[in-house]
């Protein structure tokens, strides 16, 4: 059994359909059907000639990620799809072999079965996982520091191996990282462990006065179902006034605490509501949320990291010191997917 990268689109714009319809997807949308090439050099002859305007080092590299998808997956092997829309990262297994599908969707054509077994918080994996799963190639294999075996022990609950920490060193497939995605998973790892529990919640205030809200935080201890109160005017009187909840541990959130976060909404005057769960939400508790679109709102550590980093230059100087960042540039990388 073989743990395997496959992403659903450079921005995730195949994740529903992938997860909805228990599909791997590649795009290429105009690379023929793959299954027609018996060997890996007439794969490569026919997409230098369908991109003819790509370079050679790129018709190779897509050229290795087509064949991976199409022949080196097999049945009954593990899939990795990190969601862009959430903070997760979806598992599944292969159920069958390689099909090209024109009438599926014209962006993806390209398409293995597979059963979804979990989604799995990417706070609960370890850093050099999450650099592996940072790749930039759309197809790879993930190998480096047991990775099988780990994300095995994650999707069965039990103890991860120990893993060495430092070793970051070379990518899986010699695929090159996606340093802003790799970047983001440092942040997120130093938050959890440096503000847990009431922390958390004086960060997000943190967050929140940035954004413009006057904001009042319950003290530790039993806080009646609301961490945070936030309103709009200099005493926080004006409208959107918010009734935030926290819970900053890694387990997702089911639907009964977005109900009972409805439910107390009124008993603090609050118009709509926060919930910030570090560790997400399960499907019970979105499909709740989307019924209360205009009513409530749910962050997972994704969200929050998106609109920390938004107004991080107007933090108070406290809170950037206890969580000091820096900006930098970086070179994009070449075009790894089709």
């Amino acid at each position: 059994m073989t743990l395997w990268l496959v992403r659903a689109g450079r921005h995730g714009e195949g994740e529903s359909l992938a997860l909805e319809h228990n599909l791997v997807l590649a795009g290429w949308e105009d690379a023929p059907a793959l299954n027609q090439f018996s060997t890996r050099d007439e794969l490569k002859a026919k997409l230098a000639e369908v991109y003819a305007d790509e370079g050679t080092g790129t018709v190779t590299n897509w050229t290795g990620q087509l064949w991976t998808f199409a022949h080196r997956i097999q049945p009954g092997d593990l899939v990795a799809l990190p969601l862009k829309s959430r903070a997760v990262v979806a598992i599944g297994r292969v159920e069958g072999a390689y099909e090209y599908r024109p009438d599926f969707d014209s962006r993806f054509k390209h398409v293995r079965p597979v059963k979804w077994l979990k989604e799995i918080a990417r706070t609960e994996f370890d850093q050099d996982l999450l650099y592996s799963l940072g790749a930039f190639m759309t197809v790879c294999q993930i190998q480096r520091n047991q990775a099988e075996i780990r994300v095995k022990a994650l999707l069965s609950g039990q103890p991860q191996p120990t893993s060495p920490q430092n070793d970051l060193s070379g990518a899986d497939d010699a695929a090159q990282v996606d340093l802003q995605e790799y970047g983001r998973d440092q942040i997120t790892a130093y938050i959890s462990q440096k503000f847990k529990g009431h922390a958390m919640a004086r960060l997000l205030e943190g967050v929140l006065r940035a954004q413009g809200y006057t904001v009042y935080r319950s003290p530790e201890g039993a806080d009646g179902g609301i961490d945070l109160l936030a309103g709009q005017g200099a005493l926080g009187f004006a409208a959107p006034r918010l009734g935030v909840q926290v819970k900053s541990g890694d387990g997702q959130a089911d639907v009964k605490v977005v109900r009972e976060l409805q439910g107390v909404l009124k008993d603090f005057g609050a118009d709509q509501g926060l919930f910030l769960s570090w560790g997400g939400f399960n499907k019970a508790a979105y499909t709740e949320a989307r019924k209360r679109f205009f009513n409530i709102r749910l962050w997972d550590s994704k969200d929050f990291v998106d609109a920390l980093l938004s107004v991080y230059d107007q933090l108070d100087p406290e809170l950037q010191a206890e969580l000091p960042l820096k900006r930098i540039w970086t070179l994009v990388s070449e075009k790894q997917d089709g």
